[in-house]
């Protein structure tokens, strides 16, 4: 990752980010995960998808799949670990996303998930990006997602 100025918060261990003034296209935030039952146990319990594909394997064996599979969403929400904490970081607003799901992801499996910054809009202080989750190279999650990025002056206060 390059070596810019980041933004700091209380606890610099916990709140860096990029300000939109130093980002530019190209520059990648990445995070990794390797999937355990606990995560498609507890994501079924919050989310309230309960779908044996990812619960049963005696059903999920029936299935073109034949074996369990972790849920896309739980996938999926490792692209926003990487907006909200790695690239641009805390302070930046989720506007849109969109995904297309490539190919499924199975416990012991590691998601490696990539965003790319493709375009910059200062003017609204919005950028684009790419969002890729990955197992061992082959794209299982491909999209595109934008978001507001904070600025190092704050923008104007209306009256």
């Amino acid at each position: 990752m390059d070596t810019i100025t980041r933004r700091t918060g209380l606890d610099p261990a916990d709140l860096t980010g990029f300000y939109l003034e130093d980002m530019h296209v190209g520059l990648k935030g990445v995070y990794a995960r390797t999937i355990t039952e606990t995560d498609i146990v507890m994501f079924a319990g919050i989310s309230g998808d309960t779908n044996p594909m990812h619960l049963n394997e005696e059903y999920a064996r029936l299935t073109p799949f034949k074996g369990r599979i972790a849920h896309g969403m739980l996938s999926a929400c490792f692209i926003t670990t990487v907006l909200g904490t790695r690239m641009p970081g805390p302070g930046c607003i989720y506007l849109s996303q969109n995904l297309k799901f490539r190919a499924p992801v199975r416990i012991g499996e590691t998601v490696t998930t990539t965003v790319t910054v493709t375009e910059i809009m200062p003017e609204k202080r919005r950028v684009a990006l790419s969002t890729n989750c990955t197992v061992a190279g082959k794209v299982v999650i491909e999209g595109d997602a934008l978001v507001m990025v904070p600025t190092r002056e704050p923008p104007p206060v209306s009256v």
